[in-house]
């Protein structure tokens, strides 16, 4: 029972959080160099050279990001090159995250690359004394391939009716 609530309560985060609106945007054609804090969900579309440290991120297909990260969530379809530090992150198709990873909830699509060391919680209300589950890994997960179907036939048109 308890797991299934703590799946209901990640469900429910992440629609939260995806329904957010977006109060910053960094633009594909900025390049960042510095420390960034934000508050609310930002989004990086360009270069952020620089740690970051906020609440929702969503670093775009076009993102990247040299620098360590400290969020609440993370929703990843750029490339990311730092410690990662998140409640909730998302690594999408396609997209690359190097460094230390520490999350309390991973979710991982096919098609996306993680490297370097993963830290996931197996139970946020565990004791203090009570560590992280931990590995070192490189995951790159194979998107599922399905045999195609043969189409189904059209039916022959019919030009006029006759009376």
């Amino acid at each position: 029972m308890g797991m299934f609530q703590k799946n209901m309560n990640v469900e429910q985060e992440m629609k939260k959080v995806e329904n957010e609106v977006i109060s910053s945007i960094i633009d594909k054609t900025m390049t960042i160099t510095g420390e960034i804090n934000f508050k609310g969900k930002a989004r990086i579309d360009g270069t952020v050279n620089g740690n970051m440290t906020g609440e929702h991120l969503v670093l775009s297909e076009t993102g990247k990001i040299n620098g360590d990260i400290k969020v609440k969530s993370l929703n990843c379809y750029g490339f990311l090159e730092g410690n990662t530090e998140a409640e909730l992150l998302t690594a999408r198709k396609d997209c690359t995250i190097i460094g230390k990873t520490n999350a309390a909830t991973l979710t991982m699509e096919p098609g996306a690359s993680i490297q370097g060391e993963i830290s996931v919680a197996t139970n946020q209300k565990a004791s203090t004394a009570a560590q992280p589950a931990t590995s070192t890994v490189t995951v790159t997960p194979k998107p599922i391939v399905r045999k195609p179907q043969a189409p189904t036939p059209i039916p022959k048109k019919i030009d006029s009716v006759s009376q």
